[in-house]
C-alpha cells in the first residue's frame, strides 16, 4: 500500500517540485504524497542522513526524487541548491517552504542572537529561496509557491520570535503574490496549528509538558496530522487551486475561533483524522511520554 492521496494520481507528472525541509515531519510527508501523484522531487534539508533515508522510502516505491544538503538561511548555498536542481532536472514547477523551526522561551528570555537564528531560519531563509527560485526559474516560466507558516492570530507567547517570524511570512506570501502574479506565478501560505509530527520530540521536557496541554483548548479537540497539512498543500499546487493566490489557507483545528470569554469547549472525540501516509508513525511524546533530561 502506497501514499493514500484523495488527488487523482498523475496530477504532478512531470512537474519538478522543491520541499526544503523534507527530511522529516511535514517536509517528508508531503515529498511522499507529491512523489506518489507523479512529480519528480528535491528535497532541501541540512541533515544529509535524513534526506537519504526519505530519498530511500520513495525510490523503494517507484518514485524520482533528488536530495540537496542545504542551509537555507544562507545564501550561497540557496542559490548552489537551485541551480543543482535545474542542472539536474530542468526545471522548478513549484516550492515548498517548509523549512523552520523554534524553541519555547519567555520573551524577555530571548537573546538577540536567538531571537535572529529563529526569524533568519522561518523567514529570511525563505525569502531567500523564493527570490532565488523566482529570479532563476520562475520569473520566465511561471509557477509555484507555497510557504509554510503558522497559527499566529492572537500572537504566539513564549514562542515570540517564531510568530514574528511566521506573520512575516503570511505578509511576505501576500506581497509576492501581487509582484509576481504577472510572471505566471501564484504564491499561498499554509498557517498550520498544532500539527503531531516527529518535531514534538525535539522540544525540551518542558515545553512538551505544554504540547500535551494542546488538544482540550481548540474545538476540534486533537492534534492534526501531517497528511492534513500535506493535502493542503497539494491543493494549493494543483490547478483546482488556479484562482487562488495571496491566500493563507489555516489548518489549525479552529484554534482561533476557541474565544474563552464566549464559548466553553465541550471534549469530544467527533473529529476524525486523516491519515493517508502510509510511513508515518506518532511522535515518542505521544507514544512514551515526556522525555527525560
Amino acid at each position: 500500500m502506497g501514499y493514500q492521496s484523495v488527488f487523482r494520481p498523475g496530477l504532478f507528472d512531470g512537474q519538478v517540485i522543491i520541499i526544503t525541509g523534507g527530511g522529516s515531519g511535514i517536509g517528508r510527508c508531503t515529498a511522499h504524497e507529491l512523489s506518489a501523484l507523479g512529480a519528480t522531487v528535491a528535497i532541501v534539508g541540512r541533515d544529509p542522513e535524513k534526506l537519504a533515508t526519505v530519498k530511500g522510502e520513495i525510490e523503494a516505491e517507484g518514485g524520482k526524487i533528488s536530495t540537496h544538503v542545504c542551509d537555507i538561511r544562507e545564501e550561497s548555498q540557496v542559490i548552489a541548491t537551485i541551480d543543482a536542481v535545474l542542472a539536474a532536472h530542468g526545471k522548478i514547477d513549484a516550492l515548498v517552504n517548509n523549512a523552520g523551526g523554534q524553541f519555547r522561551k519567555a520573551l524577555k528570555d530571548i537573546s538577540t542572537k536567538g531571537f535572529e537564528a529563529v526569524v533568519r531560519n522561518n523567514l529570511t531563509g525563505g525569502f531567500i529561496f523564493m527570490r532565488e527560485v523566482y529570479t532563476r526559474w520562475m520569473e520566465a516560466h511561471g509557477g509555484n509557491i507555497v510557504n509554510i507558516a503558522a497559527d499566529v492570530v492572537n500572537g504566539w507567547p513564549n514562542y515570540a520570535h517564531s510568530g514574528a517570524s511566521r506573520a512575516g511570512m503570511i505578509n511576505l506570501t501576500e506581497s509576492a503574490s501581487s509582484e509576481w502574479v504577472s510572471s505566471g506565478v501564484r504564491v499561498n501560505a499554509v498557517a498550520i496549528g498544532g500539527v503531531e509530527s516527529s518535531g514534538f520530540d525535539a522540544y525540551t521536557a518542558e515545553a512538551q509538558k505544554e504540547i500535551l496541554k494542546f488538544p482540550p483548548t481548540i474545538p476540534m479537540q486533537r492534534y492534526g496530522t501531517v497528511s492534513e497539512v500535506s493535502a493542503a498543500i497539494v491543493f494549493l499546487l494543483s490547478p483546482a487551486a488556479s484562482f487562488i493566490t495571496g491566500t493563507c489557507l489555516r489548518v489549525d483545528g479552529g484554534a482561533p475561533n476557541a474565544r474563552g470569554c464566549w464559548i466553553e469547549l465541550k471534549p469530544h472525540n467527533k473529529s476524525k483524522r486523516f491519515d493517508a501516509f502510509h510511513l508515518d508513525s506518532q511522535p515518542k511524546l505521544l507514544t512514551e511520554g515526556i522525555k527525560k533530561e
